[in-house]
């Protein structure tokens, strides 16, 4: 079955599974950021499981262009003419999709006809009428059609138009939606499933390493040649002139965002801190007014998967901070763009920058970025994963003339047995040794913690590094448990 071919995505499967085995009519919204692999995911499962028009978006393409080639693939699809169509606006068009699909129904009772709108922003681009009219065609006919067996699909990459006019629309869409899919990059786990099912066989370490630069995204995998170590794809791949990744970032914001440029003020900002920003020193920092266009581009990002929020531990909402979490924007910004302005790029450039001090210091940041998203992976691990949590994270900054340490914590698991996991997260190209200094650092976060937040809870000290930690007596003193890197394959 052609969604065997599928890697990952499991409850997403379920969800399309469902929908094919439904009886009703039935409307799918599918959006995530570009390239996360959502028209493969679309076309791949439900090829050979009913009759399927699709029909795509073009980002310069008029509302003429857009309705010949609707009639176009109608016209084949449907097996029919399409001589006597009026092809002038949206309303006619879908007009004529519902003569062809009671046609179609008459001939074929009970068969499965699955419509698929792809890049659905672009479809409606320049009041072109096409959301009103599937609005209208859907409310008015596909909505209430009984036993036709109707699929209805529409997918974006642009999540904040998606979110804005599809999934919390307030007009006609408004609760007509019988599923939604966020399809979110792939995890660790599918990452090594997608280049086992390549041939492309990598020791978990050189996964993360790519995952650093490449995120989950499957088109950037794509890229990823045979037989190469994960230092030679990645200088392959990012710091070739011309290959996909030396020029993706504009491309990339410039295809999603109107006033892309200052999504990017933004995303620089978050990608010179990488421990994170609060609202106002990130909107300080990329130099953009406290205004609702900062709220607007805040959200767009967040819900494109660009960056996230995240809560200090016993802070209210208001209080959070964001991070820059696409892997490929962080790896980008640090490491491809000054390389352009080198001119000894060779094919050991990236080995010598990866042995570099601030490679690895650099790397422990983007480490911690994909434990943070692998949360759920290190719950399992610590067999927590029925227990009700809260994640955070937290830093305390003593103020000018104290004698008093600063401290910070990279994440904490607040769980409902009154227990808290203070996490250490370490990212090491070989086994960690702590030192008696470290010992002492990991037991005053913890007496300052208690201390500071007056938490009463049991505190846990978690280390969670690449290759694991050596169990000598600084370790028995200071550490309760530890996890490696393999945990976030599992």
């Amino acid at each position: 079955m052609s969604e065997n071919s599928i890697i990952g995505r499991r409850s997403e499967k379920a969800i399309l599974q469902r929908l094919v085995n439904s009886n009703d009519p039935e409307f799918l919204a599918v959006y995530g950021r570009r390239r996360v692999g959502k028209t493969y995911l679309i076309t791949e499962f439900f090829k050979d499981k009913g009759l399927c028009l699709e029909i795509t978006g073009s980002p310069s393409g008029p509302k003429e262009l857009h309705l010949s080639r609707f009639y176009t693939e109608l016209s084949h699809t449907f097996s029919v003419k399409n001589s006597n169509y009026d092809i002038s606006d949206w309303d006619n068009a879908f007009s004529s999709l519902i003569e062809a699909v009671d046609d179609y129904h008459a001939k074929n009772p009970g068969k499965k006809v699955i419509l698929f709108f792809d890049e659905v922003p672009w479809l409606d681009k320049n009041s072109s009428g096409f959301l009103s009219a599937l609005d209208y065609c859907w409310n008015k006919y596909l909505s209430k059609s009984k036993n036709n067996y109707i699929l209805t699909v529409i997918c974006g990459s642009a999540a904040s138009w998606m979110i804005k006019k599809i999934v919390n629309d307030k007009g006609g869409l408004h609760n007509r939606l019988t599923e939604i899919i966020n399809l979110s990059p792939f995890s660790l786990s599918e990452t090594k499933e997608y280049l086992k099912s390549r041939n492309i066989i990598l020791e978990n370490k050189q996964i993360v390493d790519i995952y650093m630069a490449f995120g989950g995204i499957p088109t950037y995998l794509s890229h990823i040649s045979l037989g190469l170590s994960s230092s030679q794809i990645i200088n392959e791949v990012c710091f070739t002139k011309g290959r996909f990744l030396n020029e993706e970032f504009h491309r990339l914001y410039s295809s999603l965002f109107k006033n892309y440029h200052n999504h990017i003020k933004i995303i620089r900002s978050l990608a010179s801190a990488p421990k994170g920003l609060t609202r106002g020193e990130l909107l300080n920092k990329a130099k953009l007014s406290a205004g609702g266009e900062s709220s607007i581009l805040l959200q767009e990002l967040k819900e494109s998967g660009f960056i996230s929020s995240y809560s200090t531990f016993k802070k209210k909402s208001r209080d959070c901070f964001y991070r820059l979490t696409d892997e490929y924007s962080l790896f980008y910004l640090k490491w491809i763009e000054p390389a352009t302005f080198t001119e000894s790029i060779d094919t050991n450039y990236w080995l010598r920058i990866s042995e570099s001090h601030s490679w690895l210091s650099w790397a422990g940041y983007a480490f911690e970025n994909i434990c943070l998203k692998h949360i759920q992976k290190i719950k399992v691990s610590l067999g927590i994963s029925g227990i009700l949590t809260t994640e955070s994270q937290w830093e305390y900054k003593p103020q000018n003339g104290t004698d008093k340490k600063g401290a910070q914590i990279d994440l904490i698991i607040a769980r409902a047995d009154k227990t808290i996991n203070l996490c250490e997260i370490k990212f090491c190209k070989d086994i960690y040794s702590i030192s008696s200094e470290y010992a002492e650092k990991l037991e005053y976060k913890k007496t300052i913690f208690r201390e500071k937040t007056k938490c009463k809870d049991l505190l846990l000290t978690t280390m969670i590094t690449t290759y694991g930690v050596k169990e000598n007596s600084n370790y028995l003193a200071s550490v309760n448990s530890q996890k490696t890197m393999d945990i976030l394959f599992d």
